[in-house]
């Protein structure tokens, strides 16, 4: 509808542009506007200029203000927040030596099975 306004059931004037666009006209002031092409938002009597020139609406909402959000350390399952917070606190390089040495140990392990499984192999 042009002017906005509400167009009840048997009332109004229906108008069908090119594109196919059906478009309800309240009044016949509303029609004559539209077809002279004027600009609601120019026209002081329809809801959009109102709404444009913040004309009506009394009740304001204030925006909600979020709450900071706050970082915080939990314990993960098999570690303790100290050891997390002690493992933080470490030395980049530190941390990385040990888990090269870790690495290290791990593969140490499975060679050495893996020699036993070969040697068991043979035998049999």
């Amino acid at each position: 509808a042009f002017s906005e306004t509400k167009v009840y059931p048997g009332h109004g004037i229906r108008f069908i542009r090119k594109d196919g666009q059906t478009i309800v006209f309240q009044s016949r002031k509303a029609s004559s506007m539209y077809h002279q092409k004027k600009k609601p938002g120019k026209l002081v009597w329809t809801q959009t200029w109102r709404r444009l020139n913040k004309k009506g609406k009394v009740t304001t909402t204030t925006k909600r203000r979020a709450r900071k959000t706050t970082k915080f350390t939990r314990a993960v399952l098999g570690t303790s927040v100290e050891d997390i917070k002690r493992r933080r606190a470490q030395a980049p390089a530190s941390r990385n030596q040990a888990r090269a040495a870790h690495i290290r140990a791990i593969k140490e392990k499975n060679r050495a099975a893996r020699a036993e499984r070969r040697a068991a192999a043979k035998q049999s």
